[in-house]
C-alpha cells in the first residue's frame, strides 16, 4: 500500500483543500447527500446548461424560428462541437463532427474503413474486435459483416485468442475500445494501432469511457477512425449526440453509406444525386438535434478550461485511493479488483466483482452512493475529477464497508432488478 495514499478522513481533506481542479465543482449541479460515481454512464448537469437551454427553447426556438439556422449557428453546431472534441482528443480542425450516436457513428467509421480495405485488398474481410467490448460495438460490428455478406464475418478476441493470434492476412478492420467498458482496463493506442498497421489492418478505437477521462492522442498515435459520445466524462447530457473522426490520411477517401443530405457537399442545393461534402463532414446524414447539441458545448467548454494533466493526476490519485482504501478493510468479503493497478493500463473508474454486486449497489443507492451494476456481478465506480473529491471517495468506501460487514445488502427490496444504462 502506498504511504503517500491519503487513507485517514483528515488527510483526505487537505488533499482536496490543495487540489488544483476543486473549483470546478461548482461547475455542475448535484443533489444535496449524493456523492456521484457514475459519470462514467451519465456526467453530472453542467450549472450552465439551463440557461443554454432556456435561450435555446425562448430566443432561438420562441422568436428566431427558421432564423436560427442561419442567425444563432445552428447549422454549423456539429463542426463547431467537433472542433472542441478535438482539442480533447489530439485531433485538429475540421476532423471530428459531433452528430447522432455513438453506434451509428461506429457503424459508419466501420464501413468507411472497409471500403478502404476493399481498394487495398478486398481479400480482407475480417471484423476484429473483443469479446468483452461494449455489447452494441460487437452487435454493430455483426451487423455490418451481415449486411455486407460476401464472405465478411467478425472474429473475437478473449484471453485464448489474443489480438496478435488474431492479426492475420484476412483481417480489414480492428475496433477497440480504448478503456474497457466493465473492467477500466486501457490499451496503449499507440503501440496497438501500430501492431494493427503492420498487420494490413484498419484501427478503429471506441473512446466512450476516454474523451475527457484519460489523455488520448489520436493523431499522434496512429488511429485510423474514432468514435465517442459526449453524455459520459464530457457531461453533454443524457443520449447527447456522439462524434466521429477520421485521420487526416482518409479525409480525401471517406466514404460512408448513410449518404444523408447534410453530408452533400451542396445540401441546399437539392440535387436528385449524392455529392460528398469535403472532410469529415460527410460523415454528417441527417437534420441535427440542436437542443441537445447545444447542451453539449456545455460539458465540453468545462473540460477545455481544466489542465488535461492534473485531471489526469487526479483521477489516478482518487482510484489510488480507492484501491487503497478498499484493500484496507477488505479481509474476507469476497471483493475482486477487476481493474488493473497499473496506471498505464487504468482509466477512471475502478471495478469489483461481488455474489451481490446488484444487491450491494442497490444498498448503496440507498445511502446517496450512486456507482453502478455491471453483469455478471461487477460493482462499478466511476471517477470524475471534475466534481469528484478525495472526501467524497472516503466516505464512498466507508458506505460500502458498512453494508459489506453488517449484510445490509441482504434485504428484498435491494434484490430487485432495474434497467440501467
Amino acid at each position: 500500500m502506498d504511504p503517500a495514499v491519503p487513507l485517514t478522513p483528515e488527510a483526505c481533506m487537505a488533499a482536496d483543500a490543495n487540489d488544483p481542479l476543486r473549483r470546478f465543482r461548482d461547475e455542475f449541479i448535484l443533489p444535496a447527500g449524493v456523492i456521484y460515481l457514475d459519470g462514467n454512464s451519465l456526467g453530472a448537469r453542467p450549472a450552465a446548461a439551463a440557461g443554454v437551454a432556456s435561450r435555446v427553447l425562448e430566443q432561438e426556438w420562441g422568436t428566431g424560428l427558421i432564423r436560427s439556422w442561419n442567425t444563432a449557428g445552428w447549422f454549423d453546431l456539429p463542426g463547431r462541437l467537433g472542433d472542441k472534441v478535438a482539442t480533447l482528443i489530439g485531433a485538429g480542425p475540421g476532423e471530428v463532427v459531433v452528430t447522432d450516436t455513438t453506434s451509428l457513428n461506429l457503424f459508419k467509421a466501420l464501413a468507411a474503413a472497409l471500403h478502404l480495405q476493399k481498394s487495398a485488398d478486398p481479400a480482407r474481410k475480417v471484423i476484429v474486435t473483443e469479446r468483452d467490448n461494449f455489447p452494441t460495438d460487437i452487435y454493430i460490428a455483426e451487423g455490418i459483416a451481415s449486411f455486407l455478406s460476401q464472405g465478411f464475418s467478425v472474429r473475437l478476441i478473449d484471453a485464448e485468442l489474443p489480438l496478435e493470434a488474431a492479426l492475420g492476412p484476412d483481417v480489414a478492420v480492428v475496433a477497440l475500445s480504448h478503456v474497457n467498458y466493465r473492467t477500466g482496463s486501457m490499451w496503449d493506442m499507440g503501440a496497438t494501432s501500430s501492431s494493427i498497421h503492420k498487420a494490413g489492418a484498419l484501427a478503429v478505437w471506441d473512446l466512450a469511457h476516454s474523451a475527457g477521462a484519460v489523455p488520448v492522442d489520436v493523431v499522434g498515435s496512429a488511429a485510423d477512425f474514432a468514435v465517442g459520445c459526449t453524455y459520459k466524462y464530457l457531461n453533454g447530457g443524457p443520449g447527447s449526440p456522439a462524434f466521429v473522426w477520421a485521420h487526416p490520411r482518409h479525409q480525401d477517401s471517406l466514404w460512408q453509406p448513410l449518404s444523408g443530405w447534410w453530408g452533400h457537399a451542396r445540401p441546399f442545393a437539392m440535387e436528385d444525386s449524392y455529392a460528398p461534402a469535403p472532410g469529415i463532414a460527410r460523415f454528417l446524414c441527417g437534420t441535427q438535434p440542436i437542443l441537445s447539441m447545444a447542451l453539449v458545448e456545455c460539458g465540453l467548454d468545462i473540460s477545455i478550461a481544466a489542465a488535461a494533466a492534473q485531471l489526469r493526476e487526479k483521477s489516478l490519485a482518487l482510484t489510488d485511493l480507492f484501491i487503497s482504501l478498499v484493500d484496507a478493510r477488505r479481509g474476507e468479503h469476497p471483493l475482486e479488483l477487476i481493474t488493473p493497478l497499473d496506471h498505464a493500463r487504468r482509466g477512471s473508474h475502478v471495478s469489483y466483482v461481488h455474489p451481490e454486486g446488484h444487491a450491494v449497489m442497490q444498498a448503496l443507492f440507498a445511502r446517496g452512493i450512486i456507482g453502478d451494476y455491471r453483469e455478471p456481478g461487477v460493482l462499478r465506480f466511476g471517477i470524475t475529477p471534475l466534481y469528484l473529491g478525495h472526501l467524497d471517495v472516503w466516505h464512498a468506501v466507508d458506505a460500502l464497508f458498512d453494508i459489506l460487514d453488517n449484510r445490509l445488502w441482504d434485504s428484498p427490496e435491494f434484490h430487485t432488478r432495474e434497467k440501467v444504462t
